[in-house]
């Protein structure tokens, strides 16, 4: 497989770890922190020379890489229709985006401007990843702009967690992350089909890239 197919695939991965971690923050609070800090810092990336330095190597996309591998080959397991419905909002809401140059312009100059502020936030505490301010800006930015395209998406989850205004902004920030990577996604020539008719293609390739032989 060429470096462009290698590309879709981690660029697919980000989507699926976006809806992974959505789905553990809102049934349970929590989620993976180096992939969510992973799936943050890929949104200040608008500018990377390339797929792997979006992701800052392809190592932070594991839990995606793994998921996206385990459900193209057919493994299933507990709240796979979540996490696909998730998947799919975001490659859908994507296709809007794409035809919206002003919404597109206003999230570059929101992350430009969170770039620049995070800078003054300063290193996050041990076992945050990411800088709660920055995350609150994020979650600011996805309300303002992605939240307002329709069907919106809607999460499901524990009252107790979607009710928390920290988790709230962590569950919004991950969902910024995925479009993020759909859009990138469909940069790099992806589309749905794909998901249909190579699915195997995809899973190998994903596979390779978590044991490091991509």
């Amino acid at each position: 497989m060429n470096a462009t197919y290698k590309d879709r695939t981690l660029a697919l991965a980000g989507v699926f770890q976006a809806a992974r971690l959505t789905q553990q923050l809102a049934r349970e609070g929590r989620m993976d922190l180096p992939a969510f800090t992973t799936s943050v810092q890929s949104l200040m990336a608008i500018d990377a020379p390339g797929t792997e330095a979006v992701y800052g190597g392809h190592h932070g996309l594991k839990l995606g890489l793994g998921l996206l591998r385990d459900k193209l080959e057919g493994k299933t397991g507990a709240g796979d229709v979540e996490i696909a419905k998730y998947v799919i909002a975001m490659i859908h809401l994507v296709g809007k985006l794409r035809r919206n140059m002003d919404m597109q312009e206003a999230i570059r100059r929101g992350i430009e401007a969170a770039r620049e502020q995070v800078k003054f936030f300063g290193a996050a505490a041990d076992g945050e990843g990411a800088h709660p301010r920055l995350i609150e800006k994020l979650a600011e930015l996805y309300t303002q702009t992605i939240s307002t395209l329709t069907p919106r998406i809607m999460v499901n989850g524990e009252h107790g967690h979607l009710g928390n205004p920290v988790v709230a902004a962590k569950v919004r920030a991950a969902l910024f992350a995925g479009i993020r990577s759909a859009f990138l996604w469909h940069q790099l020539g992806g589309n749905r089909w794909q998901l249909l008719f190579s699915r195997k293609k995809i899973a190998t390739e994903a596979g390779k890239i978590l044991r490091g032989s991509a």
